[in-house]
């Protein structure tokens, strides 16, 4: 089973080019002047760049910012040709994974306001 670009998120497009360019979420989020946690928000679709950043992460991951977008254009490359099915499991358990964390953190956070009531 193949899985073009396209079919993939914003932010599963932006994990897909960072793990390709070896970068750690700490590491990108660093160059972009940005905080770990807005990248992470970006990687789990909870939020997205604006255009100044979607460009600059761009041209830092090394891929076009329609390839972001929207899946057009040329991939990142990478050392395996061919995702396989499990790494695209392993890439959906890590989204997941990330979203619950977020989730979790959202829920902290709203638990912190509600016992301040």
């Amino acid at each position: 089973m193949s899985t073009s670009s396209s079919d993939y998120t914003l932010g599963e497009r932006i994990c897909k080019a960072r793990d390709a360019s070896g970068l750690s979420t700490a590491q990108l989020a660093r160059r972009l002047g940005i905080k770990t946690a807005t990248l992470q928000s970006w990687e789990s679709d909870r939020s997205e760049p604006r255009s100044n950043k979607l460009v600059l992460l761009a041209g830092v991951l090394n891929v076009s910012p329609t390839w972001l977008l929207v899946g057009r254009g040329t991939p990142p490359a990478t050392d395996t040709p061919v995702v396989s099915d499990l790494d695209s499991m392993r890439m959906a358990l890590e989204r997941i994974h990330r979203q619950a964390q977020a989730l979790a953190d959202e829920i902290a956070v709203l638990q912190e306001r509600l016992d301040g009531v």
